[in-house]
Parts: C-alpha cells; structure tokens; sequence
C-alpha cells in the first residue's frame, strides 16, 4: 500500500526540468478556430515529444532521480501504453532492460513501437493488471519499477507542463486535462498552485467512465462500472487511493464527454488542425469543443498521439469505434 502522495514544490518541479531538458521538448502551444463563442482554446501538443506522450516528461525524472545500482537489473512498468513508451525509452538510452507489463486492450500502435524500442512486453488480464497497479510492483519481475503517477519525481516531470503553458500564455484561465491515474493532472496543478492559484484545473473523463466524477460526488474514491471504449489510459475502475488526497485538493471541475464526441474530436483535430491525437489525448480537446465549464481562455492538453492506424482510419471515415 502506498502512503498518501503529496504536492511537489517549485525546488522539485524546477528539478526536474533541468534534469529532463533535451530529452522532452518545449512542447508547442498553439490556436484552436474550432472554439465555440466566447471562448478561446489552445492546445498544449504533448503529442509531439519523443515518445508522441507526455509521459517522456515524468518518467524520464523519475528514472534519473534514481542511481545507477538502482537501474542496473532494469526498469519496468506497468502502463497502457505510454508510460511503458517512456520506460523502454529511457532504457534505450542508459543501455539497460526494460519491461513493459500492459494490458489485453493495449493499443497495436504503443505495443509496435514498445517492440522497435527493445522492450520485453508481457500482456495480462485487464483487471490482473489494474492490480499490479494498485500494489506498484509484481513479484515476478527484476528491476526497478518505475510509477508515472505515484512517484514524486514523476509528480515533478508532468509539473514542467504547468510551467511552459504560463510561460506561453501568461493569460490562460484554465487548463483542461484528461483523467487517468491522476498524475498527469495533478502534476500541472502543483506548478500551477504555486504560481497563479487562480488559474482553475479542470479534470476530462468520459461519460462512460468517470471514476473523479464518481468520487467528487461520493466525497471518497469509488468503483464504477466504466467502459472507455477505444480510448485507452483514462477511465479505470476508481480513483487510486492514495491519490485521493492530492487530486481532491488540486482539481477544481471535473467535464465528461461521450466516446462519439472525443472520436468527432480526432477527426476535426487531423482535418482542420492537421493534429494526430489518441482518445485521451483529444479528450481535453472535446471538452474544451463542448464548453461545459465558465473560463473563457482556456488550454487544453493533447496528452500523446499513439493511435492504432487502423482506428484512425475509421474515425476519419466518421465511425466511432
């Protein structure tokens, strides 16, 4: 069982984006003319770093925060998709193993790239593997392993975020991220506290699988009956635990949308925008569209851009999946 996880300060976040400068990139901050009246949006493209996720961003720290003896037996994680990316990418580099512990839906388009970068990939049962990440760790493994959403210098890694969209638009009101494990959010709010609180966080899961809005409403974490879909990375069971604390105190709203207006929303995104995102990453893009919320500047955060081909095309052909 973890211990209940705490903010990050500026010290850990500023870090953190010394340590992983040259291995993430400045992500681009562009216009979106899609937004409705009255409404301003701009996409944070985190599909365009390295991996085509932001998870490069907190994994890579959180690899580096860690010494050599540590890493010499491997990494590994367990993921969905991108942070196993992150993980084998890292590996790559330091010149150790890595292993990739995912689940049966894990999308083709992450599963080839994990095996062009090297990784040992072992698929197990969807609700085997949500265990194997509520307990953050799995017996049968060698290594180190690396938590994307836990881990405070993962914490620290997606914080880097929240730095560069004030950094590039020091008048945004809100910022608009989907909801998986938390961290991805609650990272960005802790740069985002510490600098202009006023600023609001406003969490994106799908209609049909809403464990935060779940969990706001209950007042505790709760296990839903959810159902993603083709999105893959956001939408699981419940709110972790120990993230409960932290993603209570950090968002400000939580916006649903449907799975027929986040597979509208890849497509408007590649044929207006020329923008490849996967369906968490359009996620904050379709709720941004659906303007459920009062700000009216607001970024929303494309997460990454690891979509099975196949299912790209069918979108584009108007289907939802």
């Amino acid at each position: 069982m973890f211990d209940e996880v705490k903010p990050v300060d500026m010290t850990q976040i500023n870090a953190a984006r010394a340590r992983i400068a040259g291995l993430s990139m400045i992500s681009p901050l562009v216009g979106c003319d899609l937004a409705p009246p009255g409404k301003t949006i701009r996409l944070k493209l985190e599909n365009l770093q390295p991996i085509g996720s932001f998870k490069v961003r907190p994994i890579a720290n959180a690899v580096l925060s860690k010494n050599r003896a540590e890493l010499s037996a491997g990494i590994y994680t367990t993921s969905s998709g991108n942070s196993a990316l992150g993980v084998a990418w890292m590996a790559r580099r330091l010149g150790v193993s890595a292993t990739a512990v995912v689940p049966a839906n894990a999308p083709e388009a992450k599963l080839e790239k994990l095996r062009r970068l090297g990784a040992r990939i072992e698929v197990r049962a969807n609700d085997v593997w949500w265990r194997a990440i509520e307990a953050g760790t799995l017996d049968d493994q060698e290594g180190a392993y690396i938590d994307a959403v836990r881990d405070p210098a993962s914490l620290a890694g997606d914080a880097t975020i929240g730095l560069e969209i004030l950094e590039q638009w020091p008048d945004v009101e809100a910022i608009l991220v989907p909801f998986g494990g938390g961290g991805l959010a609650s990272g960005i709010a802790c740069a985002i506290r510490a600098l202009r609180p006023d600023v609001k966080i406003i969490a994106c899961e799908l209609a049909s699988a809403q464990p935060l809005r779940s969990a706001f409403d209950a007042g505790v974490p709760t296990s839903v009956t959810h159902d993603a879909g083709f999105v893959s990375g956001v939408g699981y069971g419940s709110v972790l635990p120990e993230m409960w604390p932290l993603v209570r105190s950090m968002i400000d709203d939580v916006v649903t949308v449907s799975l027929a207006q986040v597979a509208q929303t890849i497509k408007l995104l590649a044929e207006n925008n020329r923008i490849v995102a996967e369906g968490a990453g359009a996620l904050s893009v379709a709720a941004a569209l659906a303007a459920q919320y009062s700000p009216s500047k607001v970024c929303a955060v494309i997460s990454g851009g690891n979509i099975d081909s196949d299912l790209f095309a069918a979108i584009l052909r108007g289907q939802v999946p």
